[in-house]
């Protein structure tokens, strides 16, 4: 028979072990929410309260990331940096307030939707045609990439999965260069999740044990992710994603049904 504080303990290490991975597949590739999530969720904690939780432990990873391309991030054409920095500020906040507002058994039901939606816009932007920022043709005009970006901020600080995807196509589409595109897309994650962090804090719904242990083990894995960066096939690597977003959102819908 396992004892209580022997299965606590064990499901504290299967979540170290996933935060760790998720922090090395967040510097490789992205979709570290995709292990972090179901692995809150078997320590025990509900759909909303693991979602919450997560958001926080991953965020000093999102902060580093941010910190390290700053000098590369820029606006785009009619929006400023500063601008999409505000843009993303109230978006988070909004997003925050609106999950803090859903019930939890609904959250649950809406939570296999949310992931297969994640996982479609991380294998568009995996191996879908990638926008390109030259030519006007199809671009995005400075209302519209602004709308854009509020609304994809507002979605990251509900739930998250896929806004890097998302940001990098409206970005390249609003006229930036990819590596441009990807500097600024992550500092505007960090900042975006910076409010919705903001906020969960004095939610009451945050697991701090947990938070920590993941916030610890992503920090550690986003170190040994960069060291990796120029060894590991990546395009393997965001197949192994999409394949753990398909099992997760099967996963998810069969216990929605039970």
């Amino acid at each position: 028979m396992v004892m209580p504080h022997a299965d606590a303990a064990l499901r504290l290490g299967i979540l170290f072990a996933a935060a760790l991975w998720a922090g090395v597949q967040n510097q490789l590739a992205g979709g570290g929410s995709f292990l972090t999530l179901p692995a809150l969720m078997l320590a025990g904690m509900d759909a909303r309260a693991a979602n919450i939780t997560s958001t926080v432990a991953l965020f000093p990873g999102q902060v580093t990331g941010g910190w390290v391309g700053r000098k590369s991030a820029q606006g785009t054409e009619g929006l400023s940096l500063r601008a999409l920095v505000l843009i993303s500020l109230a978006g988070g906040a909004v997003g925050a307030v609106l999950l803090l507002l859903t019930p939890s058994s609904f959250f649950a039901r809406l939570v296999p939707w949310l992931v297969l939606f994640a996982t479609g816009a991380f294998a568009w932007g995996s191996f879908g045609k990638k926008p390109g920022a030259d030519g006007a043709a199809g671009r995005l005009g400075p209302l519209w990439g602004g709308i854009v970006q509020f609304l994809i901020a507002i979605y990251g600080g509900y739930f998250g999965g896929g806004i890097g995807f998302l940001m990098l196509a409206a970005l390249a589409v609003s006229g930036l260069a990819m590596r441009a595109a990807g500097a600024t897309k992550n500092v505007l994650a960090g900042v975006m999740n910076f409010t919705a962090v903001l906020i969960f804090l004095f939610s009451g719904q945050v697991r701090w044990l947990e938070a920590a242990v993941a916030c610890v083990a992503a920090v550690l894995g986003s170190v040994v992710g960069a060291r990796m960066l120029k060894r590991v096939n990546e395009r393997a690597l965001r197949v192994c994603v999409v394949l753990i977003g398909v099992a997760l959102t099967v996963g998810l819908f069969w216990q929605a049904q039970r």
